[in-house]
């Protein structure tokens, strides 16, 4: 009797460890290839994303599809986003049209305003494709920051995404260091879970 109830006990260990593994494993596999959890670590996507907010991410849509005008997307910049830096000599009256080759290890979380083709040019803050102003009334817009004028139209490249946070004067974003390419995209955020307020689709 008394090995039995070893048996059952170490049976049910094992059991339990397991179920945890598998548990594990199975979180690990949905925030690696399927939905990731995000938190917005920066004033740039107000009033849309506050600071602190968190967000799920479909990481699943851009091995399916391409990202569009409008998306909110998680993405790796370029590295010179680290330090502001454009990948080439430009005027400062336009943004950069081209950012630095490697990557940056940091997420960044902002809004795709322009896709490969599109000419843009920004002013008072404001995006216009193709000599047209967009119609943004999810932005906070802004007239005088350094970064808000730029009226020298550049041409995007072909499978490139050019990325502006929504609080166009508080903003660190393609306008300095360029339009990334689509590889290093990671998903797109479709939900916000917190805080329970502001839970809703994006």
């Amino acid at each position: 009797m008394a090995r039995t109830g070893k048996q059952s006990a170490r049976g049910s260990l094992v059991e339990l460890v397991t179920i945890v593994a598998v548990a594990l494993g199975l979180a690990l596999g949905i925030q690696a290839f399927l939905v990731k959890p995000f938190r917005i670590p920066s004033e740039s996507m107000e009033p849309t994303l506050d600071v602190g907010q968190r967000v799920l991410v479909n990481r699943v849509g851009v091995r399916l599809g391409t990202p569009d005008r409008g998306d909110i997307m998680v993405f790796k910049p370029p590295k010179g986003a680290d330090d502001n830096v454009c990948g080439v000599r430009h005027s400062n009256q336009s943004p950069c049209p081209s950012p630095t080759r490697q990557r940056s290890s940091t997420n960044f979380i902002k809004r795709v305003v322009a896709v490969g083709g599109d000419r843009l040019k920004v002013i008072d803050g404001r995006v216009y494709l193709d000599g047209r102003r967009q119609r943004e009334p999810f932005i906070r817009p802004n007239s005088s920051c350094g970064i808000c004028n730029l009226p020298h139209e550049i041409t995007i490249p072909k499978g490139y995404f050019f990325m502006m946070g929504d609080n166009r004067g508080e903003s660190a974003d393609s306008r300095e260091w360029g339009p990334i390419p689509e590889k290093w995209m990671i998903g797109k955020a479709f939900v916000t879970y917190w805080p329970p307020g502001r839970v809703g689709t994006l």
